[in-house]
């Protein structure tokens, strides 16, 4: 038996932990499993309602190993697809969450969504959920002292505008990218900034948005400090792709092919272009002082 909460559960952040908090703890009072119930792929995807703009804030990976470390006893994935998609909330929970997953109570957040069910009220839900048998559990919306409610909406706006700091607020931790290292055009060795190109594993993740930032850099089973520039590089190349770009502060060794995983600590500058290679030298001498200031590692 398994009290169990349900969604998308993108980013896991503050609102969502405090739902995952409400789980655990009801679950533990019941003497049963705690269990958190997620989809993939995201929605959008599949209705193809904005999928061209989707951005995900956390990789199926990153989700579970989150939601573990939060104290989740059991995670488990249903595919997504358009037939779940018509599912009636009353059938979800019947087929679904009874009958496969054992669950006897349901922790709902505040916006929570059911089935293909439009609720006229949050109580009109929660009837539909007691009728087949399972109890309900309300948890209210969590701002966390912010003017707005906390929400992946919200931290993904956060982040395409930058600001890392707003989004850790929310998350409850650093957003981070993971991904392959990759070759690059090499100009950052000739001035004495050797860069890791990063290649996303996942090419939905959300990317910040185009500047400079402090980072924390795992690579080789360690940490280090960095400085990481998302964007065009307009100094160096013209009308070139966006890169990912992350300079290792006191690193010197060969590492293409390899996982590298980076952490933004602060924003610390808008990407620019400069007038020559010697300024952006300048300017990379300055990032790399700063970052080495408020990285700690």
């Amino acid at each position: 038996m398994a009290v169990a909460a349900t969604g998308f559960f993108d980013g896991v952040h503050l609102g969502h932990k405090q739902v995952i908090d409400q789980l655990c703890a009801v679950a533990r009072e019941r003497g049963e499993e705690s269990l958190l119930v997620t989809f993939w792929p995201h929605p959008r995807s599949v209705l193809q309602q904005d999928a061209d703009r989707l951005r995900l804030l956390s990789t199926l990976q990153e989700k579970r190993e989150r939601c573990q470390a939060y104290g989740v006893d059991r995670f488990e994935v249903l595919p997504f697809n358009r037939a779940f998609s018509e599912l009636s909330a009353e059938s979800f929970i019947r087929e679904y969450l009874v009958g496969r997953l054992g669950v006897t109570a349901l922790v709902l957040g505040y916006d929570h969504r059911l089935g293909h069910d439009a609720f006229a009220s949050t109580d009109e839900m929660m009837a539909t959920v007691a009728r087949c048998g399972v109890t309900p559990v309300r948890v209210e919306a969590f701002s966390e002292g912010l003017d707005v409610v906390i929400s992946s909406t919200q931290i993904r706006r956060a982040l395409a505008a930058g600001d890392v700091a707003l989004a850790e607020r929310m998350l409850g931790y650093r957003y981070g990218l993971h991904g392959v290292v990759v070759a690059g055009n090499r100009i950052g060795r000739t001035i004495g900034f050797p860069t890791a190109n990063m290649q996303l594993y996942e090419p939905l993740k959300l990317v910040p948005a185009d500047g400079v930032y402090a980072v924390k850099v795992r690579v080789l089973g360690q940490t280090w400090q960095g400085v990481c520039n998302i964007g065009l590089r307009p100094t160096v190349t013209a009308g070139g792709a966006r890169t990912i770009e992350t300079h290792i502060l006191d690193f010197d060794q060969e590492i293409y092919g390899l996982d590298l995983d980076i952490e933004f600590c602060a924003r610390l500058r808008d990407e620019r272009r400069f007038d020559s290679l010697e300024a952006l030298k300048e300017q990379l001498c300055i990032d790399r002082k700063k970052a080495g200031e408020i990285v700690v590692v």
